[in-house]
């Protein structure tokens, strides 16, 4: 609706300030989280394992879909990874306001606090390792 010399006028408003923004909320994400991961530990080890398990099932489920439709290595992997994450930032932003009584010290720790870490550190030279025995 505007031209690139009016859109150019307020980048500093739309475009850049974004990742400004971003920054602040993934920095009070992670510190929400932090604070509240020794609460998982009266809630036993079904949460933890829950976490840890099913990125993995969603992520395989979502390679295997990927390798359906495609032939490459790349797109696959992605689909494992944004699969096992589903997202570590809408979703904990998004549950806190659908489901107000929700106790934050369970889903922000199982998010932010195991299964991202895992689905980094573990996640991703996983599925790579299955991807390269596939392809």
């Amino acid at each position: 609706m505007s031209s690139d010399q009016q859109a150019e006028g307020i980048r500093p408003f739309t475009t850049d300030i974004f990742k400004g923004f971003l920054a602040v909320f993934l920095l009070d994400m992670g510190i929400r989280a932090g604070r509240q991961l020794g609460g998982m530990k009266g809630n036993g080890l079904f949460l933890f394992s829950f976490a840890c398990a099913l990125l993995f099932v969603n992520g395989l489920l979502a390679m295997t879909l990927a390798s359906l439709l495609t032939q490459s290595t790349g797109n696959p992997l992605l689909f494992a990874i944004l699969g096992a994450g589903a997202s570590y930032i809408a979703v904990p932003a998004a549950f806190k306001t659908a489901v107000p009584a929700a106790n934050p010290g369970l889903y922000l720790p199982m998010a932010l606090g195991i299964t991202f870490p895992i689905n980094i550190i573990i996640g991703i030279p996983f599925y790579y390792y299955i991807i390269s025995l596939w392809f």
